[in-house]
Protein backbone atom coordinates (compact mmCIF):
# COMPACT_ATOMS: atom_id res chain seq x y z
CA UNK A 1 0.00 0.00 0.00
CA UNK A 2 1.43 3.52 -1.17
CA UNK A 3 1.31 6.10 1.45
CA UNK A 4 3.51 8.78 0.42
CA UNK A 5 5.50 10.58 4.19
CA UNK A 6 5.56 13.65 2.27
CA UNK A 7 1.45 14.18 2.36
CA UNK A 8 -0.92 14.87 5.08
CA UNK A 9 -4.18 12.43 5.60
CA UNK A 10 -7.97 12.51 6.83
CA UNK A 11 -9.94 9.40 8.85
CA UNK A 12 -12.32 9.86 5.37
CA UNK A 13 -9.18 8.81 3.39
CA UNK A 14 -8.61 12.19 1.38
CA UNK A 15 -4.57 13.02 1.06
CA UNK A 16 -3.41 16.56 1.21
CA UNK A 17 -0.82 18.28 -0.80
CA UNK A 18 -0.01 21.64 0.84
CA UNK A 19 2.16 24.06 -1.45
CA UNK A 20 2.44 27.55 0.59
CA UNK A 21 -1.19 28.50 1.22
CA UNK A 22 -2.66 25.88 -1.93
CA UNK A 23 -4.03 22.43 -0.92
CA UNK A 24 -4.19 20.21 -3.63
CA UNK A 25 -6.56 16.91 -2.47
CA UNK A 26 -7.19 13.73 -3.92
CA UNK A 27 -8.05 10.22 -2.35
CA UNK A 28 -5.51 7.91 -1.25
CA UNK A 29 -4.76 4.20 -2.71
CA UNK A 30 -6.69 2.97 -0.17
CA UNK A 31 -9.94 4.25 -0.52
CA UNK A 32 -9.58 3.79 -4.34
CA UNK A 33 -8.76 0.56 -3.60
CA UNK A 34 -11.99 -0.12 -1.50
CA UNK A 35 -14.50 1.90 -4.42
CA UNK A 36 -13.16 -0.06 -7.30
CA UNK A 37 -12.81 0.83 -10.57
CA UNK A 38 -13.98 4.74 -10.81
CA UNK A 39 -16.51 5.58 -14.04
CA UNK A 40 -17.44 9.51 -12.48
CA UNK A 41 -16.04 11.82 -10.60
CA UNK A 42 -18.50 15.21 -10.06
CA UNK A 43 -17.00 18.31 -8.65
CA UNK A 44 -19.29 21.60 -8.64
CA UNK A 45 -17.79 23.63 -5.74
CA UNK A 46 -15.41 25.43 -7.59
CA UNK A 47 -14.82 28.85 -6.63
CA UNK A 48 -17.18 28.21 -3.70
CA UNK A 49 -16.29 28.76 0.01
CA UNK A 50 -16.36 25.68 1.96
CA UNK A 51 -15.82 24.54 5.84
CA UNK A 52 -13.38 21.18 6.90
CA UNK A 53 -15.82 18.20 6.18
CA UNK A 54 -18.20 20.10 3.83
CA UNK A 55 -18.89 17.35 0.85
CA UNK A 56 -16.90 19.40 -2.26
CA UNK A 57 -18.20 16.66 -4.67
CA UNK A 58 -19.23 12.63 -5.02
CA UNK A 59 -17.07 9.82 -6.78
CA UNK A 60 -19.23 7.01 -8.36
CA UNK A 61 -17.41 3.39 -8.59
CA UNK A 62 -19.23 0.26 -10.47
CA UNK A 63 -20.72 -0.66 -7.14
CA UNK A 64 -20.83 2.93 -4.99
CA UNK A 65 -21.50 6.16 -4.83
CA UNK A 66 -19.36 8.07 -2.07
CA UNK A 67 -18.98 12.04 -1.19
CA UNK A 68 -15.76 13.12 -0.98
CA UNK A 69 -14.80 15.06 2.17
CA UNK A 70 -12.99 19.39 2.26
CA UNK A 71 -9.92 18.27 4.36
CA UNK A 72 -9.40 22.33 5.29
CA UNK A 73 -11.71 25.17 5.16
CA UNK A 74 -11.10 27.11 1.52
CA UNK A 75 -11.94 28.21 -1.49
CA UNK A 76 -12.12 25.18 -4.42
CA UNK A 77 -9.92 27.31 -7.11
CA UNK A 78 -9.71 24.64 -9.39
CA UNK A 79 -11.40 21.34 -10.48
CA UNK A 80 -9.26 18.45 -11.93
CA UNK A 81 -10.86 18.72 -15.40
CA UNK A 82 -9.06 15.78 -16.71
CA UNK A 83 -11.53 13.52 -14.89
CA UNK A 84 -14.32 14.51 -16.54
CA UNK A 85 -12.69 12.17 -19.18
CA UNK A 86 -10.46 10.02 -17.59
CA UNK A 87 -12.16 9.20 -13.71
CA UNK A 88 -10.04 6.28 -14.25
CA UNK A 89 -7.01 8.62 -13.39
CA UNK A 90 -8.41 8.50 -9.46
CA UNK A 91 -7.32 4.08 -9.97
CA UNK A 92 -4.37 4.54 -11.83
CA UNK A 93 -2.43 7.20 -10.45
CA UNK A 94 -4.15 9.06 -6.93
CA UNK A 95 -1.40 10.42 -5.79
CA UNK A 96 -0.40 12.39 -9.17
CA UNK A 97 -2.79 12.37 -12.12
CA UNK A 98 -5.63 11.49 -10.25
CA UNK A 99 -5.96 14.31 -7.82
CA UNK A 100 -9.49 16.31 -7.67
CA UNK A 101 -9.17 19.73 -6.11
CA UNK A 102 -7.32 22.89 -5.03
CA UNK A 103 -8.35 24.84 -2.42
CA UNK A 104 -7.25 28.23 -1.10
CA UNK A 105 -6.28 27.28 2.33
CA UNK A 106 -8.57 29.90 4.82
CA UNK A 107 -7.38 28.39 8.36
CA UNK A 108 -3.79 27.03 8.21
CA UNK A 109 -4.45 25.70 12.19
CA UNK A 110 -6.58 23.37 10.63
CA UNK A 111 -3.66 21.54 9.28
CA UNK A 112 -2.53 20.32 12.55
CA UNK A 113 -5.88 18.33 12.74
CA UNK A 114 -4.88 16.24 9.52
CA UNK A 115 -2.74 13.30 10.02
CA UNK A 116 1.16 12.04 9.52
CA UNK A 117 1.11 8.96 6.90
CA UNK A 118 2.31 6.90 9.85
CA UNK A 119 -0.73 7.80 11.50
CA UNK A 120 -3.24 7.00 8.71
CA UNK A 121 -1.66 3.78 8.29
CA UNK A 122 -2.54 3.09 11.68
CA UNK A 123 -6.09 4.35 10.62
CA UNK A 124 -6.62 1.80 7.93
CA UNK A 125 -4.68 -1.46 9.71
Amino acid sequence: MNIPESLKYTKDHEWVRVEGNIAIVGITEFAQGELGDIVFVEIETEDEDLAKEDVFGTIEAVKTVSDLYMPLSGKVIEVNEELDVQPELVNKDPYGGGWMIKLEIADPSEMSQLLSADEYKALIG
